[in-house]
């Protein structure tokens, strides 16, 4: 049996366990089965993932991330956003208001990352698979919403009451069905805000923790993309009438179950007859919320 030091971060409501693997030594751990131990609510240290950071021919850090079922994703946003101030005050020694810099590799490309404070920005990679017109029969009931990859797969769901929406039993349904086959998506429910025009309130069904979470980072981006795809729509301004090279500048309020809230910034062109989405940032606070040490492999019961 070993122990292996973790720290526990949260951003925006997210939780995750960060292990440091870059210079120590550990044995080949299974880090498919620890997450399924760590990551448990009720018997382990309870988190929304597992962050295993490596060494990067090409970042600073490489990122993986496991989810509470023992996949592994492509990426996580809120959790690129903690590793980004875990890195800021592990390894640069810098004042608390000093601004760091840092690369973070993933599956889903290199994320650059900036940390003032507990205050962390995210430049993500460019979406992509945008499509704004899905039509989905689930539960006998015809679903209207847009498909967008954000680093992984998002369906966003607009909606007019988000209190009323019953996330955990339709975001089942939605995440596993046949068009998404076979690893399914994550899927959010969107409403915007009444009373400002720049703000939505966002709840998300999480692939992989198959579950409702307090927030979802490439879900909130892919909510406040997939809302200026819907405007432009509602406002009669198709991408072919957009006129070739024209380019929209979006900025959006958004915020998750937790009650905090995180700003998306974006770039929309039109180049031709198909729509892009750059330079998308995403901010907001995280901070570290303890360390400590843990055994693996667990001790077997009754012993």
């Amino acid at each position: 049996m070993r122990q292996i030091p973790f720290t526990k971060m949260v951003a925006a409501g997210n939780d995750f366990i960060i292990v440091d693997a870059r210079s120590r030594r550990f044995p080949r751990l299974p880090w498919r089965d620890v997450s399924r131990g760590w990551c448990a609510r009720a018997r382990g240290i309870g988190a929304d993932g597992l962050l295993v950071l490596e060494p990067s021919p090409v970042a600073d850090v490489r990122m993986r991330v496991f989810n509470p079922d023992g996949s592994e994703a492509e990426m996580c946003g809120n959790g690129a956003r903690c590793v980004a101030l875990y890195l800021k005050e592990t390894d640069s020694g810098m004042k608390q208001a000093e601004e760091t810099i840092q690369a973070i590799e993933t599956k889903a490309g290199v994320l650059s990352t900036s940390a003032r404070g507990e205050r962390v920005t995210m430049r993500m990679t460019d979406p992509t698979a945008l499509q704004p017109d899905v039509e989905l029969n689930v539960n006998g009931r015809r679903i209207r919403a847009g498909f967008i990859n954000t680093g992984v797969p998002h369906l966003v769901v607009p909606v007019h009451r988000l209190e009323t929406v019953e996330v955990e039993r339709l975001g089942r349904a939605l995440r596993s069905h046949r068009r998404f086959t076979p690893r399914g998506t994550n899927v959010n429910f969107m409403q915007a805000d009444p009373r400002r025009a720049n703000r939505l309130l966002v709840r998300t069904y999480e692939r992989g923790v198959e579950a409702e979470t307090l927030a979802c980072g490439t879900g909130v981006v892919a909510s406040a993309v997939m809302m200026a795809l819907f405007r432009n729509r509602a406002s009669g301004i198709p991408p072919t009438a957009a006129g070739n090279g024209s380019r929209q500048g979006w900025k959006l309020d958004v915020q998750p179950r937790s009650g905090d809230w995180l700003t998306v910034s974006f770039d929309l062109t039109f180049p031709g007859r198909t729509q892009r989405v750059s330079k998308v940032l995403l901010e907001g606070a995280a901070r570290m919320v303890f360390r400590g040490t843990v055994n693996w492999p667990r001790p077997r019961k009754g012993v």
